[in-house]
């Protein structure tokens, strides 16, 4: 997790770092921003292998910083690192479990590069592309009362640790604070090997979040 984390905030700085020698050569820092936000992820999954699969939305957690690059008038680049919750949640009953519930968390590292057209100040568009990490994943299985939980590591090679997705959004912005809404995708399926217990899929979350920028 930790060369993870360290590999995407060299992405980060790098992106960053770029842009700052070049806008100190020409002298267009008007418009610079940088900012934190936090907010609510509501994930679920496209499953490729079985669509009789039923899941339900899935709450979670993100957050992050993010650098706004003007590059000319209501147009800016804006790479981006957060931490992102996805997953899944699904129910049912079995004739040897009864009813059950069957949670799914993947925490996530993400570098999105974003495009931002702002045709006002106090509106904007994101799109671009963003490259995921993989650090962790939590299954969580319930029957009844009993409650079983699997803590399953980074070297689990039957799930994709780097993937390529996609981000389209909205941003009302203020002089200081962002509100955004995103729907985020995943270009390549996890990898998994199509069981019950690890079904192929990509993400995709509906991400709301409330940032400040400077």
């Amino acid at each position: 997790m930790k060369k993870t984390i360290t590999t995407a905030a060299m992405l980060f700085i790098t992106v960053v770092g770029l842009y700052a020698q070049e806008a100190s050569r020409s002298n267009t820092t008007n418009g610079f921003h940088f900012g934190l936000r936090a907010g609510v992820n509501l994930a679920n999954i496209i499953k490729t292998n079985d669509n009789n699969f039923s899941t339900q939305l899935k709450p979670g957690f993100n957050a992050g910083a993010f650098v706004e690059l003007p590059i000319v008038n209501g147009f800016s680049i804006q790479p981006e690192l957060q931490f992102a919750q996805k997953g899944y949640k699904t129910s049912g009953s079995s004739a040897l479990f009864g009813a059950y519930d069957y949670n799914v968390t993947t925490n996530y590292v993400e570098v999105p590069l974003l495009a931002k057209f702002s045709p006002s100040k106090s509106f904007a568009i994101v799109v671009g592309p963003q490259h995921s990490f993989l650090t962790s994943t939590k299954t969580n299985f319930t029957s009844g009362n009993t409650s079983y939980q699997q803590q399953v590591q980074n070297d689990n090679n039957n799930l994709k640790k780097n993937i390529l997705g996609g981000v389209v959004g909205l941003e009302a912005v203020t002089s200081n604070l962002v509100f955004a809404a995103r729907y985020n995708l995943d270009f390549q399926q996890n990898n998994g090997d199509g069981s019950s217990t690890t079904p192929t899929y990509k993400n995709q979350v509906i991400a709301l979040s409330i940032g400040v920028r400077f």
